[in-house]
C-alpha cells in the first residue's frame, strides 16, 4: 500500500513500559523545585537545552513566565499555569515545577526541552 505518509511511524524495537511504582519512587526522589516549597513571589530560573525561563509564582497559583518560547513568539511576560514535569512521555509529576533531566509542561500542552539546571530565588520582601 502506497500513499501519503501518515506521520505515524513504528518505533525501533519493542518499547519498554516503566512500572508505576518506579515512577512514584522517581518522583519522590527527584532533585528539583516542588510546588509545595514555593510561596507567592518566589522565582525560579530554569535553563533548558535550548532556552532560559524565569518563572514567578503569583498569589493565585499561576506563574508569570518570561524567556524561552514566550520571548521567541513575541509574548514577553505571560501568565500561565505549570501543570508539572514529565520524563518526556505522558506521566505528569504535578508536584514538580522544574527538575534537571525532566521537561516542564505548561498549560495548553506547551512543553520545554530537557531541563539542565534550576535555581530558586526566594522573595525576601515578604513578611515572615
Amino acid at each position: 500500500m502506497t500513499g501519503p505518509p501518515s506521520g505515524i511511524h513504528p518505533g525501533e524495537g519493542p518499547s519498554t513500559a516503566i512500572p508505576i511504582d518506579a515512577l512514584v519512587a522517581f518522583a519522590g526522589n527527584a532533585d528539583g523545585v516542588r510546588r509545595r516549597d514555593l510561596a507567592s513571589g518566589d522565582r525560579i530560573v530554569v535553563s533548558t537545552r535550548n532556552s532560559v525561563y524565569s518563572l514567578s509564582l503569583r498569589s493565585d497559583g499561576a506563574f508569570e513566565v518570561s524567556g524561552g518560547w514566550f520571548e521567541r513568539e513575541g509574548r514577553g511576560r505571560t501568565t500561565t499555569e505549570i501543570l508539572g514535569c514529565t520524563l518526556g512521555g505522558h506521566a505528569l509529576f504535578t508536584d514538580l515545577i522544574a527538575a534537571p533531566g525532566l521537561y516542564i509542561e505548561f498549560a495548553h500542552g506547551l512543553r520545554t526541552t530537557r531541563v539542565r539546571s534550576v535555581r530558586r530565588i526566594i522573595d525576601r520582601g515578604k513578611p515572615q
